[in-house]
């Protein structure tokens, strides 16, 4: 699994990698050419020399409305385009450790993501085969079944397995050490996605702190309090700490996910746990496994 884990990694952060350089070099989309071509004629005819002519103006064939949607349409930007706009305003260095961030922590989370869809089994078929194996005094064989699936589930009842001949206090300690073993792998990288929510806020507050330390620096320089070096500073500041928030956010979000998937597990493997103490206690009434 630990291979998989790398190669999974490493795609996942080739293609983010990729997304963001294409995101930062992207041309700006061509506007349509329909547009502006439209409104170029409507601010060029001569309303009074139509009314001369007796033909209608231009006002009154397309109507005012549209043509302010149009002049509208032909000023306004993508969205691809404002973001790539406020990411430049909000000072390169900051706004890059924060989009840095934003890569790394989006790694973890889809790797974490993978590791746990793959560690999800039907854990009621999979006792149900043990069950039938064990019945028919057939360790071995459940054993195989374990070794077969994949996922924490399989590996406790595989280690309970493991120790059938002994009491069973010392298949639930078993079961239990193993566990908790499980459990860890499970959280393998949860540390590091709690950092990166951590961190993009307060690079963003330290960017905003910076951006503000510079407006003041500009305004002793000028030796005047003026609007628009104030407004200019507080801007970029304000970004960064925009981007940091949202950056905060969207991993939060995946974060989240993430417990989710790992509680959904852990229940799991202790349902999976209790089963399988239920099953080799029946088998030792019945007929006793140690013979």
């Amino acid at each position: 699994m630990s291979i998989l884990r790398k190669i999974i990694v490493a795609f996942a952060l080739t293609f983010v990698l990729g997304q963001g350089l294409a995101f930062a070099q992207g041309e700006p989309a061509a506007a349509e050419p329909s547009a502006p071509a439209v409104v170029m004629d409507a601010q060029q005819v001569d309303s009074s020399d139509t009314d001369s002519a007796g033909m209608p103006t231009v006002e009154q064939i397309i109507g005012e409305e549209d043509i302010d949607a149009l002049q509208a349409m032909a000023q306004g930007d993508s969205l691809h385009e404002k973001l790539k706009t406020k990411f430049v305003e909000g000072s390169a260095g900051f706004m890059s450790l924060v989009a840095l961030a934003l890569v790394i922590g989006l790694v973890l989370c889809i790797e974490r993501i993978i590791y746990l869809t793959l560690a999800e089994v039907n854990a009621k078929r999979l006792l149900a085969d043990i069950e039938k194996h064990v019945e028919k005094d057939d360790l071995e064989g459940a054993k195989t079944v374990c070794r077969n699936t994949r996922g924490p589930v399989a590996s406790i009842c595989y280690q309970g397995l493991m120790h059938a001949h002994e009491d069973l206090a010392t298949v639930e300690r078993s079961i239990v050490s193993y566990g908790t073993v499980q459990s860890g792998n499970l959280e393998k990288g949860c540390s590091w996605i709690r950092l990166m929510i951590a961190i993009a806020p307060s690079l963003g507050f330290l960017g905003t702190v910076i951006g503000m330390v510079i407006a003041f620096d500009r305004m002793q320089e000028a030796g005047d309090i003026s609007p628009k070096i104030v407004a200019e500073g507080m801007k970029v500041a304000l970004i960064t700490t925009i981007f940091g928030i949202i950056v905060a956010l969207v991993l939060q979000l995946f974060y989240n996910y993430i417990l989710n998937k790992i509680e959904r597990l852990t229940t799991q493997m202790e349902e999976a746990a209790i089963d399988l103490l239920d099953i080799l206690m029946k088998k030792k009434r019945t007929m006793s496994i140690d013979h």
